[in-house]
């Protein structure tokens, strides 16, 4: 009887891991799409400005203008595109990731809730007289479920610190490029 519950237990955790892994999958494949369609838009700007810059580098005529194409405006907006580029791929990659994060979550808390419906059933059908190993037996089995759960929200709050450092430490950069092309925008205007 307990051999057939087990293995019953076993078939629906497996078919449950199945499923999981499967929604994983179609998490990565959409990821991947969705990156390849960054892609794919990025490259075509990428080729719509090179037309446009091969367009106005054959107009030149004189000196005077291939120094207007030189300007730090031109760099600004390369920089802007590139930032924009950034953050969505950051934002498909924080996306994808929260997901499977909940997926990973979930899993734990079903095999945590699958270990102790086993312990419960496990512990109902002990012989006569095993009482007192059945509580010390509950008592530790509750004991590392605890420190399980105590690990489980220091992970969470890593992870979760991890993702403001990587915010903090992208906008700095980006304030940074921002200031450097506002003192040359101020000094080319002061000279």
């Amino acid at each position: 009887m307990f051999q057939t519950q087990f293995n019953d237990q076993i078939a629906q955790t497996q078919a449950k891991a199945v499923e999981k892994a499967k929604h994983l999958a179609q998490v990565a494949v959409e990821s991947a799409q969705e990156l390849a369609e960054i892609n794919q838009a990025a490259a075509k700007d990428a080729l719509a400005a090179a037309q446009d810059a091969s367009t106005q580098l054959l107009a030149i005529k004189d000196p005077q203008q291939f120094t207007k194409l030189a300007q730090p405006e031109v760099a600004q907006e390369a920089a802007k595109y590139a930032t924009a580029y950034q953050a969505k791929v950051n934002k498909v990659i924080r996306n994808s990731n929260k997901e499977v994060a909940q997926v990973f979550d979930a899993s734990i808390d079903d095999a945590r809730d699958d270990l102790v419906k086993f312990v419960k059933e496990s512990t109902k059908t002990a012989p006569a007289g095993s009482e007192a190993f059945v509580s010390a037996f509950h008592t530790a089995f509750d004991a590392s479920l605890q420190q399980f759960d105590q690990i489980r929200a220091t992970t969470t709050d890593a992870f979760a610190n991890f993702e403001k450092s990587v915010e903090s430490a992208m906008a700095n950069i980006q304030g940074q490029y921002a200031l450097k092309s506002a003192k040359k925008s101020a000094a080319k205007l002061a000279a």
